[in-house]
């Protein structure tokens, strides 16, 4: 959430980094008018506050005298009543205000390209030369389907978008998380295993909630949500506290399964894996100070490619421009692998910066020297499990089946899998 103070101190900032996102500068105009009214009612109820004050003064006086003071009385019960009023106004504006921020997206870094949406991202680097294309392999939902990943009993048993992962590929799942895990925690990621159901005020910590209510899973009786991605939780561990500044940078890593209901992706990614509502991802998100949060999404950017790296599978990263930042990224690194299938690269990870935007929404601070900051936070996929199961199929394909990466025979305990 961004700084009302922000707001009314420099309105054109907010309005100018909302034209480079491509959204409406209308709730800028909203909070400003708003803010408008609040200062009026504010000064109004300060005008009342003096005057009663100097009433009560002069009650004083008069009883000194020994004069009537219920004129005056009479006169201080309206006064209150006014300044009751008042401040009420007042309470209800400042509210209707911070309702508006929590729906305003995270401003955009001054070096984040300004473009209209992802036609105009930025490909920075690209690393592996694809070997093979559309021509010479199988979308892994024709040769896996059945034996190794059974669309038809996932659907049966939850529904569009569901899978059951079978004997290889569900260790090949498993795989994968381990060797993630093993990889990141060897980097000094601290391994964490959050809950997976939330109360409500930890997806508004991260900026979910109130604006991306349609795309959680809700548990209606208990007020919690299923979590969207391990960030929701990791994020939020300090929500409420002050952290000392030797704390920080930290660094944590997490598997979870994840839960989306896609609300907004009718029609696409069909067919497969690409795009369940159910899927597991391997987590990382950082906490920081403020001057060295751009230099770790440059490090945690290159902790997700390394992934991909020691697995062998072609990628290439993406600096999202200004009209396809997330709604809490102040910068975002988008790395994407090669699938022949398609014929294109598929992201696969979005490693993220969003500054002190959700510190302040689940007010996370730090102390140096005598006032507390709000820290910087930072995640990213390391990576989505089945993207990268789909990365492997496709791009290690052989006529009868696909081989392993080096990487990870000794947790697959097999060199290949055939069809």
């Amino acid at each position: 959430m961004l700084s009302l103070k922000l707001i009314r101190e420099n309105p054109s900032i907010l309005r100018t980094a909302l034209e480079k996102r491509q959204a409406s500068t209308e709730p800028v105009e909203r909070l400003v008018d708003l803010d408008g009214k609040w200062r009026t009612a504010k000064q109004e109820a300060d005008k009342l506050k003096a005057e009663k004050n100097s009433l009560s003064l002069q009650i004083s006086e008069a009883k000194k005298k020994g004069a009537s003071v219920e004129p005056i009385l009479i006169k201080t019960k309206e006064l209150s009543e006014r300044i009751n009023e008042t401040d009420l106004r007042a309470s209800a504006l400042e509210e209707q205000m911070g309702q508006i921020l929590t729906t305003v997206p995270n401003i955009p870094h001054e070096s984040v390209p300004v473009g209209k949406d992802e036609s105009e991202n930025k490909e920075i680097r690209k690393w592996g030369e694809p070997k093979k294309t559309s021509r010479d392999t199988k979308p892994h939902y024709e040769v896996a389907d059945k034996r190794l990943i059974d669309f038809e009993r996932g659907a049966k048993l939850a529904g569009h978008r569901f899978v059951v992962l079978k004997g290889l590929a569900a260790r090949l799942e498993r795989s994968l998380i381990s060797f993630m895990l093993d990889l990141h925690t060897m980097n000094g990621y601290i391994e964490i295993l959050p809950p997976f159901l939330v109360n409500s005020k930890i997806p508004f910590g991260t900026g979910q909630l109130p604006k991306f209510a349609e795309d959680l899973y809700k548990c209606e009786k208990d007020d919690m949500y299923l979590i969207p991605t391990a960030e929701v939780p990791v994020t939020n561990l300090f929500a409420g506290e002050i952290l000392d500044e030797v704390q920080l940078p930290m660094h944590f890593c997490a598997y979870s399964t994840c839960f989306r209901r896609e609300a907004g992706a009718y029609q696409k990614d069909i067919k497969g894996m690409i795009r369940q509502h159910q899927f597991d991802k391997v987590e990382l998100v950082k906490f920081s100070k403020p001057e060295d949060s751009f230099a770790e999404l440059e490090k945690m950017a290159k902790d997700a490619e390394s992934v991909l790296k020691k697995l062998e599978l072609p990628y290439r990263t993406i600096e999202l421009c200004t009209g396809d930042l997330g709604f809490a990224s102040a910068k975002t690194y988008d790395i994407e692998v090669w699938l022949p299938s398609q014929d294109k690269y598929r992201e696969i990870s979005s490693c993220s910066n969003c500054t002190d935007f959700q510190a302040r929404r689940a007010n996370i601070r730090f102390r140096r020297g005598n006032k507390p900051e709000f820290v910087h936070t930072l995640n990213g996929s390391g990576l989505a499990v089945g993207r990268t199961m789909i990365a492997i199929m496709e791009n290690c394909q052989d006529e009868n089946g696909f081989t392993i990466p080096k990487a990870l025979r000794d947790y697959m305990r097999v060199d290949r899998v055939d069809f």
